[in-house]
């Protein structure tokens, strides 16, 4: 009688969703979704969508989410928005996920593309004690009050720079797709015409039209993308910068802190902050 007493107890408790698959838990009536998941180093989740919108955030580690829009590089303290129904690929390099999957008609946000987000120390203690919540927790009190307060501040979260947007055009995209692998910013739109066989003035039009940006933006953009990524696995400042083609460490400095407004040395403190938490 005992066991099955024990066994009554433990069937009729709350099941915390960690490690739960959104396919299992997408149809609850629930309108925001917690999901903690650990993913083993170096997993890729191939294109996929979702019913719902999705925030992703890693507490450590690094992300790179794919959609045909481009690449989005998501990095401790900050996390990802990807709206419903949008094709993502994600790769993980050493991420425990806290993800939130919330029903369209509740999303805070409402843009056609993905968006890099910086995650607030209040939102992060917000999207800790969402993943403390069970499956079915209550839609009133303090469970539905600690959702509204989160789904207020991602509202509020303000866009990070941290895209490479990436063409339709197929041959152009192939040349990005190449450079992305191994970025340098020495690379010439005369090398690039060269390849497509057009003229650098032709180049530098479809370029344009096609990314929004000139040339020069979107290499430096890569550049700077590629750099983040290196920074959040180890890798020393001189290094990447003699990898990207910089001449001198403070070249590469003077151009990190104009993209960003702060120096390399604070965004490796903040990855190293991100570990310890």
């Amino acid at each position: 009688m005992r066991d099955k007493a024990n066994m009554f107890i433990f069937s009729d408790m709350p099941r915390f969703m960690r490690n739960v698959l959104i396919s299992e838990v997408e149809d609850l009536p629930q309108h925001v979704l917690a999901l903690g998941t650990d993913y083993p180093y170096g997993t890729f989740l191939d294109t996929h969508s979702h019913q719902r919108a999705q925030f992703l955030y890693g507490l450590e580690g690094l992300m790179e989410v794919t959609t045909e829009d481009g690449k989005w590089m998501v990095l401790p303290y900050s996390g990802v928005w990807i709206p419903a129904g949008k094709p993502h690929s994600v790769k993980m390099i050493g991420v425990s996920t806290r993800s939130l999957y919330i029903k369209p008609a509740y999303a805070p946000r409402q843009p056609s593309q993905c968006e890099v987000l910086n995650v607030s120390p209040l939102l992060h203690q917000l999207i800790l004690s969402a993943h403390h919540l069970p499956e079915r927790y209550h839609d009133d009190g303090r469970d539905e009050t600690l959702i509204a307060l989160m789904l207020h501040e991602i509202r509020l979260a303000s866009p990070l720079p941290y895209f490479t947007p990436l063409p339709r055009h197929t041959l152009l995209a192939e040349l990005c797709a190449a450079f992305l692998l191994q970025p340098h910013i020495h690379s010439t739109a005369e090398e690039w015409a060269r390849s497509l066989n057009k003229s650098v003035r032709t180049f530098t039009r479809l370029f344009r039209q096609q990314l929004g940006l000139t040339f020069s933006e979107w290499r430096l953009k890569a550049c700077l993308m590629q750099a983040l990524a290196d920074m959040s696995q180890g890798s020393s400042v001189t290094e990447i910068s003699l990898n990207l083609g910089y001449e001198s460490l403070s070249a590469f400095t003077t151009m990190f802190r104009k993209q960003l407004g702060f120096p390399p040395s604070v965004f490796i403190k903040q990855i190293r902050d991100g570990k310890k938490q």
